[in-house]
């Protein structure tokens, strides 16, 4: 409707940084822990980080901690805005798949 460009980038795309160095949002998934660099980010631009990976960390309470697919401190510095890997994303998925499980209940039992 905005007239917006939606590009998809996965593990076989040439070139990852090329393209998403001219996103103004950049929303990843891959599940590779601080793939995606500063370099790789427009100035400026929106980063929503769905990934979650754990990784080894000795002195963490279960010997791992758990980081996104964007590396979080240098996204900082470079966009406007962040999610933080644990605690952005999380907290809403849960909230919409609530939400979506009331409207489906709403539905079955034709409840208005």
């Amino acid at each position: 409707r905005h007239h917006a460009t939606v590009t998809i980038v996965h593990a076989c795309t040439k070139n990852p940084e090329r393209i998403t160095c001219e996103a103004d949002i950049v929303v990843t998934a891959a599940g590779v822990p601080s793939m995606i660099r500063s370099s790789w980010l427009k100035p400026g631009a929106v980063v929503i980080d769905v990934g979650t990976c754990p990784v080894e960390d000795p002195s963490a309470e279960y010997g791992y901690r758990l980081v996104g697919d964007v590396c979080y401190e240098e996204a900082l510095s470079i966009a406007s805005a962040v999610t933080p890997v644990p605690g952005g994303v999380g907290p809403m998925t849960i909230a919409m798949l609530l939400c979506n499980t009331l409207d489906s209940a709403k539905r079955l039992y034709a409840f208005t």
